[in-house]
């Protein structure tokens, strides 16, 4: 009986065990990667800055972008 009991459970460990052993050589999921931010320019100074960093201002065009407020507000005559 103990031998049954010892060949069924040898039997399931050799059944499971590759399934197993790829599932932790697998490489775990990553988060998704943002995207990288996108570049606007300033229309006072003409330089680059970083959409997220940039100092916004609403225009009658839509929002614009600045490096800093002081380029804001040359813009908007502050």
């Amino acid at each position: 009986m103990r031998l049954a009991l010892l060949v069924v459970v040898v039997a399931v460990l050799v059944l499971l065990l590759p399934t197993l052993l790829r599932r932790l050589a697998a490489p775990a999921a990553r988060p998704a990667r943002s995207l990288p931010d996108e570049l606007v320019k300033d229309p006072v100074c003409q330089t680059y800055v970083v959409k997220s960093r940039a100092v916004t201002r609403a225009s009658a065009d839509g929002t614009r972008y600045f490096c800093s407020a002081e380029c804001a507000g040359r813009f908007t005559g502050d």
